[in-house]
């Protein structure tokens, strides 16, 4: 985010010079001076009228004071009615207190005896200085120490000596060591001690920084101090701004104090980047005519910054502080803050929301340099990054954030505490929530945020998934939540834990490494199942799991092995399905599928069942293990190999409960290649079938043929023997229907 903020302060600064050096010393301090004097001249008072052979005065006094002095250095001629025409003449306004010592003076003025009024014909000057050693000097002194009085000029001004009232409707141009200015029409009025400008008032200060303001009218009040500017307008270099009306609140040496504009108020900056402030009202103390000390904005305050990233805020009050010489120090902004930034637009679509921010208040500090050095929120705030999808979105919330910026303006680092959290949004599905005691966000050299670390108590929501850790890391490129410091995730009747963990908050991926451990639990029993039928603890280790969007489905990899009570099954990879109960097993060259059925023999002993091969597939309800490529399965002395092998147990049924009987071996199937290996013979052919309750085995196909070391080797189209007393069933063809039974002494 950068901010055009520090632009305001040559603003504040032109304002305060303009209003207090222009309007308040010129106006006021000019025109207070004359009404002292003139406020002064009741309506009813006598008039002391002298008439020279060269000369023509008029005067009026009070309590031994002169009030104020007419003077003509030319010859009088009074005309029929009272009529009198004056030359050369100057009014000497000194005030009540003594304490003015304004004059005005011009070359023709006519003079009504009995209306009073004194009207110049032709331009008429003003100077009006003041006089604080008055009222204990002689009558009539000037002042000891003259200084640069305030000039103006006009014509056509009508001097009224019974109400104290002046007036002219032509241009007034104003003249003083910081600036001229300029009027159409002034009006003043005794009785309530108001001076009006009273149409296209323009001023402009001298010196390297020219600055102009325009007003359509000005209304200076003498109790309280006042300037009233109706429209005023300002225009400094690349900087303007208006409103409907502004007041300025002068001291008693008519400095100004502090101003008031309000109605449409408005500042444009050009430049690099263009910006505009906008408000209902500002208010701007002063510590002297030129100094701003505070400036406030209220009232639907907005801000905009043109440029390829624009920028648009929005608060109910903003506060800027400056300091002794100028410089904008902070920022305050509060009452509802809001502040976008937009991504640049492109030829294909409009521009997006890049960041925004809210909160009830924020303070921006600034450098000595006028750099905005750092941004702290109060009350709880939300930082909003859109996704790359619409309506795909990233919340940060906070008690707190603190933002530091680099020598460019942009984000360099983001620290969030208490309670931080991380909200992910995607259209038509449940929020991912991360919870933490803070956290601290990083950014690239563009100003945008590349990650986010999570610390302390770190908790993670998506919907049936839950997750804890020490620290949680979020990078917005990949939208990925890396937990780590002893992570666990738990979803449904899984739960995980291992060295890390990966989160994908957009696609719900998930990816355990290093020690994984993942027990499910809370399974209801299975009476048609069987080697996972039992409702015990499901247990998975592996060097690494990965889970999509559901974790119904699991993927272990690297020596990952599954059990349940005594049945195992080890592999280089399983992918267990939770809500099957199935199992797809892989092994390598040097390490295969490893498996073991934990048997119950007739007479009791406890027996397991090794089965082997490359790939492995079970389903708890159909109560098969397919093994296949390089099958084997050896038990009590016996070995059988082939390249495939079906392995079918026996239902659990409802009163099951040894933990040994579970996943009970019903019958083997072996196909392609089959060999049986026992202690004292041999066995091949093309299919076996294995019969636990009979302990028999009947092998056919490819001429099976067994192989005893004792008596030889015998061949047969179909070969059955048993295990328990060595007998061996031979049978022959249609061709040679041969039956020949052997039996084998031990």
């Amino acid at each position: 985010m950068r901010f055009a903020l520090p632009q305001l302060r040559l603003w504040f600064a032109a304002a305060a010079i303009l209003f207090a050096l222009i309007v308040a010393r010129a106006y006021f301090h000019a025109r207070h001076r004359q009404q002292n004097a003139l406020e002064q001249v009741p309506e009813k008072i006598g008039l002391e009228v002298q008439q020279t052979a060269t000369g023509f005065t008029v005067s009026k006094s009070a309590q031994g004071r002169t009030l104020f002095r007419l003077e003509a250095n030319r010859a009088v001629q009074f005309k029929q009615g009272g009529q009198a025409e004056l030359h050369d003449v100057t009014i000497t306004l000194y005030g009540r207190d003594s304490s003015r010592y304004d004059r005005i003076y011009g070359s023709n003025f006519d003079y009504n005896q009995q209306s009073g009024e004194a009207i110049a014909r032709g331009e008429v000057e003003i100077d009006l200085e003041a006089n604080p050693a008055g009222l204990v000097s002689p009558d009539q002194a000037p002042p000891q120490a003259r200084k640069d009085p305030i000039h103006l000029k006009t014509s056509g001004l009508v001097f009224e000596q019974r109400s104290g009232d002046a007036y002219t409707r032509n241009r007034v141009d104003f003249r003083l060591p910081q600036a001229t200015g300029s009027a159409v029409g002034l009006g003043y009025v005794a009785k309530t001690n108001v001076l009006t400008l009273e149409s296209q008032v323009e001023f402009e200060t001298s010196g390297p920084n020219r600055t102009r303001i325009a007003a359509e009218r000005a209304v200076i009040e003498k109790v309280p101090r006042e300037v009233l500017l109706e429209h005023p307008k300002l225009q400094m270099a690349e900087r303007t701004g208006q409103a409907e009306k502004a007041r300025l609140f002068l001291r008693p040496d008519n400095s100004l104090d502090h101003l008031l504009a309000w109605g449409s108020v408005a500042i444009q900056v050009k430049g690099t980047r263009n910006a505009t402030l906008q408000a209902d009202q500002l208010e701007l103390m002063m510590v002297n005519s030129n100094l701003p000390r505070v400036a406030i904005f209220s009232g639907a305050v907005q801000g905009t910054v043109a440029g390829e990233e624009p920028i648009l805020s929005s608060a109910g009050r903003v506060v800027l502080d400056f300091s002794s010489n100028r410089r904008l120090t902070k920022v305050r902004a509060e009452g509802g803050v809001k502040i976008i930034q937009y991504q640049p637009a492109s030829a294909a679509s409009a521009s997006g929301e890049k960041l925004a921010v809210t909160a009830p208040a924020i303070d921006f500090f600034f450098t000595p340099k006028t750099l905005l050095d750092q941004a702290v929120t109060s009350g709880s705030a939300q930082i909003v990054l859109p996704g790359s999808s619409q309506g795909r979105e990233v919340l940060l919330t906070a008690g707190e954030f603190r933002a530091h910026f680099d020598d460019a303006g942009r984000l360099s680092a983001l620290h969030g505490a208490p309670n931080a959290r991380i909200v992910s949004k995607n259209p038509g599905e449940q929020d991912r929530v991360s919870l933490s005691r803070a956290l601290d966000g990083e950014f690239d050299s563009r100003g945008e945020i590349s990650s986010i670390l999570q610390s302390g108590g770190v908790a993670y929501v998506d919907a049936t998934r839950r997750a804890w850790s020490d620290r949680a890391r979020y990078t917005s490129s990949d939208q990925m939540l890396v937990l780590s410091g002893s992570p666990r995730v738990s979803e449904g009747q899984m739960t995980t834990t291992a060295h890390l963990v990966r989160m994908n908050r957009v696609t719900g991926d998930a990816l355990a490494e290093g020690d994984v451990k993942s027990t499910y639990t809370d399974l209801q029993p299975q009476p048609n199942g069987a080697l996972l039928g039992s409702s015990s603890p499901i247990h998975v280790t592996a060097r690494s799991m990965t889970i999509h969007r559901s974790a119904a489905v699991a993927l272990y990899t690297g020596n990952a092995r599954l059990w349940q009570d005594a049945n195992s099954v080890e592999a280089a990879a399983i992918e267990f399905n939770r809500d099957r109960r199935s199992i797809e097993a892989r092994g390598t060259p040097t390490q295969p599928v490893s498996t073991v059925l934990s048997q119950v023999e007739k007479n009791g002993n406890p027996v397991s069942v090794a089965l082997h091969s490359s790939f492995l597939t079970y389903t708890d309800l159909e109560r098969r293990v397919h093994l296949e490529d390089n099958a084997s399965a050896n038990w009590n002395g016996v070995t059988i190999t082939s390249q495939s092998m079906d392995a079918f147990l026996e239902p659990r049924g409802q009163e099951e409960t040894s933990a040994v009987a579970r996943g009970r071996l019903e019958r083997l199937v072996a196909t392609e290649q089959v060999v049986v290996h026992q202690t004292i013979r041999q066995a091949v052919g093309n299919q076996l079938t294995y019969y636990v309750q009979d302990d028999k085995f009947v092998l056919t196909g490819g001429s099976p043929s067994i192989f005893d070391a004792e008596r030889g080797k015998i061949t047969g189209v179909s070969l059955t023997f048993f295990r328990g007393n060595d007998r061996v069933l031979v049978e022959g063809s249609n061709l040679s229907p041969t039956v020949t039974q052997t039996r084998v002494a031990r």
